[in-house]
């Protein structure tokens, strides 16, 4: 009898303990496809670094950002629900190259971006660099346009804030001109970030072609060569875009959509 006693006791004590693991794995399997929504459902933020920079060296034509390469990323990216702010070093109005908005360099973003007066709000009243915090974004993106090489190459506001975003291992995209903001910028080595890295840019024979080679103050192909990347590019004006671990860079104004594509799937892994 007592043999039988204590059987039944161990066969209650086995099925209530299964029954307990049940419930905790239930519960454990639960907290983490909640985590998994969370994460998958979580707002991106992405910061745009446009340049305040509005002369074409020492003639008399103006410069500024490439309409084409912030208006292709800042749609693909909007449209994703990403929130996007915008900031140049002096903050107010960020110029526009004249040129890129001339009907020959026309998108179809550009021609969503001059029906836009939000987006067009926004480009008019930047945000400061030197306010821009990392830990706000999830990634950063440099549209070109020559301005940057005159700035944005030099700014400590920017090197400081590229170098954050790498030590956070967040991404950080340029195109076409912008990489000229890595001038200066520092890996976690110490070497300059580019070095060892594939990376792209407005190549040598593309700067020859719109005929400011003696006007520039350097060539981005030359920089990022300079600095130990390695450098790589496609026929000139072809969409052109190249990843390593969280850095991409586009090659000219037809490879702002391949960066946004990048960069769309950084943010999403």
């Amino acid at each position: 009898m007592n043999f039988i006693k204590t059987t039944v006791l161990a066969l209650l004590i086995l099925t209530v303990t299964a029954c307990n693991n049940k419930k905790e794995k239930q519960s454990s399997e639960k907290v983490s496809v909640e985590k998994t929504t969370l994460k998958k459902d979580k707002k991106m933020k992405v910061l745009f670094e446009l340049t305040s920079h509005d002369k074409l060296g020492n003639t008399v034509k103006k410069t500024g950002f490439w309409v084409e390469e912030f208006a292709s990323p800042y749609y693909s990216l909007l449209d994703k629900g990403v929130t996007i702010t915008i900031a140049t070093p002096k903050g107010g109005a960020a110029p526009i190259d004249p040129s890129s908005a001339a009907p020959d360099a026309a998108t179809e973003a550009t021609a969503r971006f001059n029906k836009d007066e939000v987006a067009k709000e926004k480009i008019a009243n930047t945000e400061v660099l030197a306010d821009m915090k990392s830990e706000d974004f999830d990634a950063v993106f440099y549209p070109g346009g020559h301005g940057p090489l005159w700035d944005l190459a030099n700014d400590a506001n920017s090197i400081a804030l590229i170098e954050k975003f790498n030590v956070e291992k967040k991404p950080i995209a340029f195109v076409c001109h912008a990489p000229a903001a890595l001038k200066g910028v520092k890996g976690i080595d110490g070497n300059p970030l580019v070095k060892g890295k594939k990376v792209t840019g407005f190549t040598n024979t593309e700067e020859d072609a719109v005929q400011l080679t003696a006007i520039v103050p350097f060539l981005v192909e030359d920089m990022l060569t300079a600095n130990g990347g390695l450098y790589s590019k496609a026929a000139d004006w072809s969409a052109y875009a190249i990843q390593d671990g969280n850095l991409i860079t586009g090659q000219n104004p037809a490879s702002s959509e391949l960066v946004a594509e990048k960069l769309i799937a950084a943010l999403s892994n």
